[in-house]
């Protein structure tokens, strides 16, 4: 098997670096951003908003399932979530277009450095809005359930991250080489 040799790229002016930078920085900021943004990339309390609003009721009923959580309970956690996620699924439809903007701003011959940097930025933004809407829903439905119900559903959150975390271990060690 032949070693990896180490090649050196050529030196770029500072401007074209900057450029190079920024548009790296663009196309990671929607890299990250469309995987927070797509149903189940992400797992916890808010991510649940993330699925499509018309299959809220499953899944609040399953979230709900074990914490004794009333009819009338269940109801308005329901209603807090289909509002979220249809607001949270024009969020993501703003970030598909932003990703689209990445990709042409990547592909023009000359990359704008000051245009990625407005991308960047709006890339935040959308975030940023998506982070605050996905909290606002958790804090409503904190005031429909009971301090109990919302320390049972912790503790499962936790649980399910563990198992999540053991599982990826558990990949990463199957697919090392050996």
């Amino acid at each position: 098997m032949k070693a990896f040799q180490y090649t050196r790229l050529p030196a770029l002016p500072h401007g074209a670096r900057l450029a190079l930078l920024a548009l790296l920085l663009a196309v990671a900021g929607a890299v990250a951003t469309s995987a927070w943004a797509q149903p189940g990339a992400g797992h916890g309390p808010g991510m649940m908003f993330q699925g499509s609003p018309e299959h809220m009721g499953r899944m609040v009923d399953h979230m709900l399932d074990g914490v004794a959580a009333s009819d009338a309970q269940r109801s308005e956690v329901k209603k807090i979530a289909q509002a979220a996620a249809a607001d949270l699924k024009g969020q993501r439809e703003a970030v598909r277009g932003l990703r689209e903007k990445a990709a042409q701003l990547f592909a023009a011959p000359n990359v704008d450095a000051n245009a990625a940097e407005v991308l960047r930025r709006q890339m935040l933004t959308q975030h940023d809005l998506s982070s605050q809407r996905m909290l606002q829903a958790m804090l409503d439905i904190s005031r429909v359930l009971t301090p109990e119900q919302r320390a049972k559903l912790g503790e499962r959150f936790k649980q399910r991250g563990a198992q999540r975390q053991e599982r990826m271990q558990r990949m990463e060690r199957e697919q090392a080489p050996r």
